[in-house]
């Protein structure tokens, strides 16, 4: 069972809880919060469910906000992860393949909960495809 590290902020509750009901048979999820819909900073939740990454205790991550915009600028702040935002199952799979992404951010207030978990399963099925996108990819670290 591939294990995932899930973090909303209050925009993204809903979503977050639907995604984890949906995949609980699936995959082994790490919740990080938020657990309600009052209102939160979700820097507070995003960087514990990055940091889990990458330590190696979650394969993946999915991170929701009204935008998608906020988590993901957080996630990226990290030097192991590539937090990709998709609104669209092929951005999902471009961002598997081409850019090895670890972390998905979705938009909760701009697509529907059956189009989310549309990109989530296109996300944790895609395979890297290595070769000309290896080297790219391990220039994207600045350390």
């Amino acid at each position: 069972m591939k294990k995932l590290a899930v973090a909303a902020d209050h925009a993204g509750f809903e979503l977050k809880e639907y995604l984890k009901k949906q995949l609980a048979e699936t995959y082994h999820i790490t919740d990080f919060g938020t657990y309600s819909s009052d209102s939160v900073d979700y820097p507070d939740f995003v960087h514990p469910a990055a940091s889990s990454i990458e330590n190696g205790e979650n394969e993946f991550g999915i991170l929701v906000c009204g935008s998608g915009q906020g988590v993901s600028i957080t996630a990226n702040k990290h030097q192991k992860i590539r937090c990709a935002l998709c609104w669209m199952s092929e951005l999902a799979e471009l961002a598997r393949q081409h850019n090895n992404a670890n972390i998905l951010a979705l938009p909760a207030r701009f697509i529907a909960k059956e189009l989310a978990l549309e990109i989530v399963k296109k996300f944790l099925t895609t395979d890297f495809e290595g070769g000309r996108h290896e080297k790219r990819v391990e220039k994207i670290a600045i350390c």
